[in-house]
């Protein structure tokens, strides 16, 4: 039986009618707070990472799928509540909730190993509510144990940021001790820049943020240039985690051959027309990545342990997340911007 609950409320942000983040689409309510269904736990919410994806669905490029949605998808919290049968976490355990939150597992997709592609998937801060709030609810079989040796702030960014950029660094197809071109260096691409770094890749970062090019190069980056920028060498691969189409082109002509550039957003703004011979001959690939497994969650989240990686956040107040929306809109942001729950 899942425990009783007394009726409280708490804060949250919803999206309230999608806009332009300057014009506040997010409105901060009181909520009931929610009860865990069987096989749930109920996380009490100490910090969650403010992803680019949140500041689509804010704005509509990435349409909300039910009224009044809670975005977060980046959450580090404490278990407090067990739903009916749930029984993978104990009571104070901290665990993290990411995108992923529920796949069919019967799919063609899901039976090969490719749950990321699930045809009936749903997701935090999309389809079900997530972190920008005091409590949040999920899955125990979604969950992630979080290592120790990050805190909770450290910790948040690795649930999608860090997910994200590796799938990504991995549908890239860097070979070893490769160039690797990063278009975009926010919360995503300083995490996977310092994967690509350890494996032995000369990275090469372009992005119009000059505080963003100045943490490349501490991170360990061989050049940080603008990003309509051509590199200093031809790349074995280059990821786009910047939302900017027109870097499509820009990036597939700095491509050496063979190489191949992964697009690693939910959203992008429109291509222009590509020129076959300019642009993708001589086997130059194209491709997208989409969302993540559970797999990648866990392999990613080994791989900062080992490599210690070093991640860079911006805090904020939970009661700031629409200041922190639009600075990362406006790339006032450096590294990852998280959410810290009082």
């Amino acid at each position: 039986m899942v425990e009783s609950l007394a009726r409280e409320t708490m804060r949250a942000w919803i999206v309230k009618e999608p806009g332009p983040i300057d014009a506040h689409p997010l409105e901060l309510v009181e909520r009931e707070v929610p009860s865990p269904g069987p096989g749930e736990v109920r996380v009490r919410v100490v910090a969650c990472g403010v992803c680019r994806t949140d500041l689509h669905l804010a704005e509509g490029d990435l349409p909300p799928r039910r009224p009044g949605v809670v975005p977060g998808h980046e959450v580090v919290g404490t278990v407090d509540v067990l739903g009916e049968g749930a029984s993978r976490f104990a009571k104070g355990d901290r665990i993290g909730v990411a995108w992923l939150r529920h796949t069919c597992g019967s799919c063609r997709f899901c039976r090969t190993g490719r749950e990321n592609l699930c045809l009936s998937p749903r997701f935090t801060g999309w389809d079900d509510d997530g972190g920008f709030a005091e409590y949040a609810v999920v899955d125990e079989r979604y969950a992630y144990s979080l290592p120790e040796m990050f805190g909770d702030v450290e910790a948040a960014p690795l649930l999608c940021a860090g997910i994200i950029g590796y799938r990504a660094l991995r549908r890239a197809r860097l070979p070893s001790y490769g160039r690797l071109g990063i278009y975009g260096f926010g919360a995503s691409a300083h995490l996977a820049a310092q994967i690509a770094i350890h494996e032995g890749a000369v990275v090469h970062v372009l992005t119009r943020s000059e505080d963003a090019r100045r943490l490349a190069l501490e991170l360990g980056a061989s050049s940080a240039g603008a990003a309509e920028a051509s590199p200093p060498e031809p790349l074995d691969a280059a990821i786009l985690f910047a939302p900017v189409g027109t870097l499509v082109p820009v990036a597939l002509k700095a491509l050496d051959r063979s190489g191949t550039l992964a697009i690693a957003g939910i959203h992008l703004t429109d291509i222009p027309t590509l020129s076959y011979d300019a642009d993708l001959f001589c086997e130059r690939t194209l491709t997208s990545v989409t969302a993540n497994t559970r797999a990648d969650g866990d392999e990613l989240l080994a791989a900062a342990c080992r490599l210690q990686l070093r991640v860079t956040t911006t805090p904020y107040r939970l009661d700031e997340a629409d200041r922190a929306l639009s600075d990362l809109a406006h790339d006032r942001v450096s590294g990852a911007a998280v959410l810290v729950v009082d």
